[in-house]
């Protein structure tokens, strides 16, 4: 829609500057040496990115069909019925939001979705309280596993790509808390 259009010509704007800086400065096979180098790494992040992206959510998959995700919702269930009680009472709803409070990445997101989905059944087109704190509870989600930064690292080299895990639990768990607060 419009927001596509704005980052398009948002990125025209950039693409136009570059060509007439490198023009300018005499710089321009530098520019296009840049460009073609950008293009080849964002290639090969986004290869490295989709496997993850596959991996976790066939895992995700499997949790769903040997009941794992229920015994999640199971286990979540008691936090999640003083933070969403209107959600709470769908099993599937409430099974779709305790996998993605996993903080998969990238993989949580269709669970997410589905998840926002089935509470806006009953919103007749106006997200409710409850809806908005999904939305807050899944963008400051809890961590657990940080798969997209982890594969972001292993494709920069990074030998141990999940030494980050102290940091990300504390960031995160407080990133929750101030969206709670703010909600």
């Amino acid at each position: 829609g419009k927001e596509a259009m704005a980052m398009a010509w948002v990125w025209t704007g950039m693409v136009l500057l570059s060509l007439i800086f490198g023009i300018a400065t005499g710089n321009l096979d530098e520019v296009a040496n840049a460009a073609l180098e950008g293009a080849g790494s964002a290639v090969e992040l986004s290869i490295s990115m989709a496997g993850i992206l596959c991996l976790w959510s066939g895992v995700m998959e499997i949790m769903n069909a040997c009941g794992l995700s229920a015994g999640l919702a199971r286990a979540f269930r008691p936090i999640l019925r003083r933070l969403l009680p209107e959600a709470s009472r769908d099993e599937e709803t409430l099974a779709a939001v305790s996998a993605n409070l996993l903080g998969l990445g990238n993989a949580a997101t269709p669970l997410g979705i589905r998840a926002a989905r089935r509470m806006a059944r009953s919103c007749d087109g106006v997200a409710s309280n409850e809806l908005c704190l999904l939305v807050v509870l899944n963008t400051a989600s809890i961590q657990l596993l940080p798969t997209t930064i982890a594969s972001l690292r292993a494709a920069a080299g990074s030998q141990t790509p999940f030494d980050i895990l102290p940091a990300v639990w504390l960031s995160s768990a407080m990133s929750v808390a101030a969206g709670l607060a703010a909600a």
